[in-house]
């Protein structure tokens, strides 16, 4: 399953990431994943979470981070929740790069895993294959 959290810079979006995060902790049975570029949410979030930066593994492409994603789950079957702050950071702008990723992501976890992205652009931005995973 994919979620969305949208909105343009400023508006609060990384602040909904960290709470979902913190409360998925306490709610979910299996592994949590935070994915950023930077340390923004390191010192925010619980220790209990799997922390990754996207510049230490040179994700730097919608394909990458793909790949990126595919080899944790095929490695730790137990990995329930992935949170993904600023993916268009880390991957680049390319709206249509970006729907088509979703797409293979949304496949690849069905209902095993959860990913959940934050989108520093406004809904009316982006390309159906992208707005379809907003809740």
């Amino acid at each position: 399953m994919i979620q969305l959290i949208t909105g343009k810079k400023g508006s609060g979006k990384t602040k909904v990431i960290i709470d979902k995060i913190n409360a998925a902790v306490k709610n979910t049975n299996g592994c949590l994943v935070c994915i950023e570029k930077g340390e923004t949410l390191r010192r925010s979030i619980s220790y209990k979470v799997r922390w990754c930066d996207a510049e230490q593994f040179c994700i730097d492409s919608f394909d990458s981070f793909y790949g990126f994603i595919a080899g944790m789950l095929a490695g730790n079957y137990d990995i329930k929740e992935i949170y993904v702050d600023g993916i268009l950071k880390i991957a680049g702008a390319d709206f249509d790069e970006f729907g088509r990723m979703l797409e293979k992501l949304d496949k690849l976890t069905g209902e095993d895993a959860s990913v959940t992205f934050t989108v520093s652009a406004d809904p009316s931005e982006l390309p159906t294959s992208v707005t379809r995973f907003i809740d």
